[in-house]
């Protein structure tokens, strides 16, 4: 795991603006520091040594220093891989999964992404014909930032280490901001400042002469077969298996975190690591250090844990916003923050359980079908009258019910979360904006499955959307600011193949989610963790924003001139007070606006 940065430019003094982007995500590779430059590219590494540790360096250059890469991530395949390109005379330095990837570049071109078991971004230069070549892993688990603009093309892990480089012109992008009210991250390839763009996951680029050209490798689809439970339980069984082996692959010590829910536990029982960790709170239900206990006490292995204060919670949220380098309203960021910062005291690698609900069928929003079959008799167009009538309504309980069965999927599912509706974010915003519909933004994703049932169409948006932009993003960055890897074996591409083949009926039920992988994991666990609901990291937020000294904190940052310059602030005071009032439960609302106001503070005001 580590932190690459570059630029192309004919400059001739490329060396301070590199080094001070190098310096910006120093958190991302503590152990070691690579450049190369020419007269028309400057390239950067920081290194987190984690395989190879003696000769793993980068940047890496092919046999005769014509090509020259660096990656960030793992490619768990790679000894697989160079045994294919060492009996075609490839010539290796290096035991590196990076010099693998380069010499499978030289030997399939771009080709050898087909072939890419892992979390990868990296860029190759062709340093005879000046072109850049770039990618990013298939589910973006990996970041991948570039800024284009005027001429300029510079890229990095992280968007902060733009920031120093002398030819970056820092400007909020104030048009995502009403996509971000609605989906609590930004669901686009554009980013919170002018002209910064994300890689889109599974797609790649070529950069020449000026021009940025770039295309797609990997799509998200679902086809399900014909199989039966018990085989189907079988082959999971041995899929995740062989992904957590592949993931165990480390010359350092590797540990995990751990929840209370079936995800982490399962993968700590396959893979028995040495130490777990885990977060809590002081409220008992928000509170998951006794299940994990439970679990690393029959494992015989340990548990290390802490309590978060509120106090510490929200103390560090500025340092949180900074590393995560946009606004994203998840409240777990935090928790993810300290238990990456527990586990960082003792090894350099955990697993983790993200992608697991998204490729199982792990949310209860996939049983809507049949938690709503009912109310689904009335024909539609009924259905639709009362929805539309709903959805002027004030927001209480069963509104939501009514308008989201009055929709076609396609028109009301954007993903697991949804805070702000279309309608709100209007009133709310009070500056002119370009900001797209919701439909608008997941077009693409629906047309691609329109096939599909459903719960597969909703399997596609949230690994696109959810998974891609708010799981991973918080998962690298969080681990990263602790100068660790996090590792995600549900989020493979192996165990994607089999995810996508699985039957609806082997997802959800009445009764309950990821149906198949809970059977699955149910061989392995040694405790009821397999059945047990999934929590994830939660947060007792909701509480603390009634407490006068969190109130009074929030309201100040509704009132300030930034958030007076861009929102309503009366309805945000309205949505804060009636919170604390108990009229209405609007706690996502509010951490949204709130996260966005800190995050912004953090680039704009303080930096």
């Amino acid at each position: 795991m580590c932190g690459i940065v570059g630029f192309v430019s004919k400059n001739k003094d490329k060396e301070d603006d590199l080094s001070l982007m190098l310096n910006r995500i120093v958190h991302r590779g503590p152990d070691a520091c690579g450049k190369y430059i020419d007269d028309d590219i400057a390239l950067g590494h920081r290194r987190l040594s984690i395989i190879d540790l003696s000769s793993g360096d980068q940047p890496i250059f092919n046999e005769n220093n014509s090509l020259v890469i660096i990656f960030n991530g793992e490619i768990y395949n790679y000894k697989e891989l160079r045994e294919d390109l060492v009996s075609k005379d490839h010539v290796f330095k290096t035991s590196s999964d990076t010099e693998v990837l380069l010499h499978g570049y030289e030997e399939y071109g771009d080709g050898i992404l087909d072939k890419l078991r892992g979390m990868f971004a990296f860029v190759i230069w062709d340093i005879k014909n000046k072109e850049l070549f770039g990618a990013r892993d298939h589910f973006g688990i990996k970041p991948f930032y570039y800024y284009k603009r005027d001429g300029v093309f510079m890229f990095a892990s992280e968007i902060k280490a733009f920031l120093d480089h002398s030819d970056f012109k820092k400007e909020l992008n104030r048009d995502v901001i009403p996509e971000y009210l609605r989906f609590n991250y930004s669901p686009g390839c554009e980013t919170f400042f002018k002209d910064v763009y994300k890689l889109e996951p599974g797609h790649f680029f070529r950069y020449k002469n000026g021009k940025l050209s770039i295309k797609r490798y990997f799509k998200v689809s679902f086809e399900a077969s014909d199989v039966a439970f018990d085989d189907l339980v079988s082959s999971i069984s041995e899929s995740i298996k062989d992904s957590v082996k592949h993931h165990m692959i480390s010359d350092v010590p590797v540990g995990s975190f751990l929840s209370s829910g079936i995800d982490s536990s399962y993968l700590v029982s396959l893979a028995r690591p040495d130490k777990t960790y885990t977060v809590g709170y002081d409220i008992p239900k928000y509170d998951e250090i006794g299940y994990a206990k439970d679990l690393t006490d029959k494992l015989g292995i340990n548990n290390i844990s802490k309590k978060i204060t509120k106090d510490e919670y929200f103390e560090v949220i500025p340092r949180i916003m900074y590393h995560l380098d946009e606004p994203l309203a998840d409240p777990a960021a935090v928790a993810l923050y300290f238990v990456a910062k527990l586990a960082s005291r003792d090894v350099k690698v955990v697993l983790s359980g993200e992608g697991a609900d998204e490729l199982f069928g792990g949310y209860n929003y996939y049983r809507q079908d049949i938690d709503c079959a009912k109310y689904r008799k009335i024909p539609f167009w009924i259905r639709r009258i009362i929805g539309k009538i709903a959805g002027v309504l004030p927001e209480r309980r069963g509104i939501n019910f009514l308008v989201r069965n009055g929709q076609t999927l396609e028109e009301g599912y954007i993903g697991v979360t949804k805070i702000f509706s279309e309608r709100e974010t209007r009133k709310l915003i009070k500056y002119p904006n370009k900001a797209r519909r919701n439909m608008e933004i997941t077009a693409d994703v629906y047309s691609d499955n329109k096939n599909c049932s459903n719960i597969s169409k909703m399997q596609a948006i949230d690994i696109n959307f959810w998974l891609a932009r708010d799981i991973f993003l918080k998962a690298d960055k969080m681990t990263m600011a602790n100068s660790i890897e996090g590792r995600v074996p549900f989020s493979d591409i192996e165990v994607f193949k089999l995810a996508r083949t699985i039957p609806d009926k082997y997802k959800v039920t009445k009764d309950n989610t990821k149906v198949a992988l809970r059977s699955a994991a149910k061989l392995d666990i040694p405790n009821e963790s397999y059945s047990k609901k999934k929590l994830g990291f939660p947060v007792p937020l909701r509480e603390w924003l009634k407490d006068s000294d969190v109130y009074d904190s929030v309201k100040e940052m509704f009132n300030s001139p930034i958030s007076l310059e861009l929102f309503d602030n009366k309805i945000l005071n309205r949505l804060l007070d009636d919170h604390r009032n108990n009229k209405r439960d609007n706690y996502k609302k509010i951490w949204c606006v709130y996260c966005f106001l800190v995050w912004y503070d953090e680039f704009f005001i303080k930096n």
